[in-house]
Formats: structure tokens, sequence, C-alpha cells
């Protein structure tokens, strides 16, 4: 059976979920996407979870789209175009759980803020708001939109997982 376009949504029938294989091998069922009327552009994101119940949470990074989108229940919430490491300093692929949250947070080695940061990675990797915009990069964290930012971080929990991947 075809998804079915309603509006703000495409929603998948039950016998028909597609699957998203992550990184680890495992997969994730997704029952509904937004429904995007254009490209996204630097700096721009959607966000619509009205209507979606509560779920576990994941999110899924494609470097190669330079994409980030939060899913809960199965359905898509939010979706942005992120920014991430340059050659020298690259995201890490894989899946890995939040570690830990913070509103407000420093970066000792760039000194640099990032707000609403979501820790990936031992050494510091995070999703944490940023001034999204072409041509600009990161040291390997996942800089995204600051009002996408916040909106996502009131849906994290320490140990929710996010898979980056490049397609």
């Amino acid at each position: 059976m075809a998804p079915i376009s309603s509006g703000d949504r495409i929603t998948y029938p039950a016998n028909g979920y597609p699957a998203l294989v992550l990184p680890d091998g495992k997969s994730e069922r997704i029952k509904s996407l937004l429904n995007s009327q254009r490209p996204i552009r630097f700096g721009d994101y959607i966000w619509n979870d009205a209507g979606v119940p509560d779920g576990p949470v994941w999110v899924r990074v494609d470097l190669s789209r330079q994409t980030l989108s939060v899913f809960r229940g199965g359905n898509e919430i939010g979706t942005t175009v992120v920014l991430f490491g340059a050659d020298g300093k690259p995201t890490p692929r894989g899946v890995y759980p939040v570690l830990a949250k913070a509103e407000t947070h420093r970066s000792s080695l760039y000194d640099a803020e990032m707000p609403f940061m979501l820790q990936l990675t031992g050494d510091g990797v995070a999703i944490h708001a940023s001034t999204v915009r072409e041509g600009s990069a990161t040291h390997g964290c996942i800089g995204v939109p600051l009002d996408f930012a916040r909106l996502l971080y009131g849906q994290m929990k320490v140990g929710d997982r996010v898979a980056i991947l490049a397609t």
C-alpha cells in the first residue's frame, strides 16, 4: 500500500511501515514523515508534533544530505539542515546514546558556546545550537538552528539514541 499524504504529514499504512537501517545494523520502523512543501534551507527547520503520541525518541543525522530528523514513536516530528565536522575534525559515524544534556555549555577545547548541548561522545562531540549557514562547519559536532535545538533538547533524554550516517 502507498503512503497517504494529508497536508503536513505523509502516513504509512500499518502493514507497510518502511524501515530505516541504522549504522549498528538495527532498524527503526517509520509510521509517518513530515511533508515539506519545499526544500529546507540553511537556518530553516520544520517542527510539527501535533497529534503525535508519546513514544521513544531517536534522531537520524544524514551527513550526505546534511539533515537531521527527530522521530517520536516512529513519527518524524522535526527536521533541519545541519552543520557538521570539517575534514580535519570529522563528525563520527555510528549510533550514540545521549551521554549528557546541558542548556548552557561552553566548550573548554574551543572556547565556544554550545547552547542546548546533547553530548554524544566522551571526547565532546555533541548536537548543539549553532549559526547554520552555507559554507560553515564544526569541529566534529552537529550544529542546528537555535530554536530547533531548544525543541530537540526538550524531547531528548539521556540514553536516547542518535544515528549518524552518510548515505
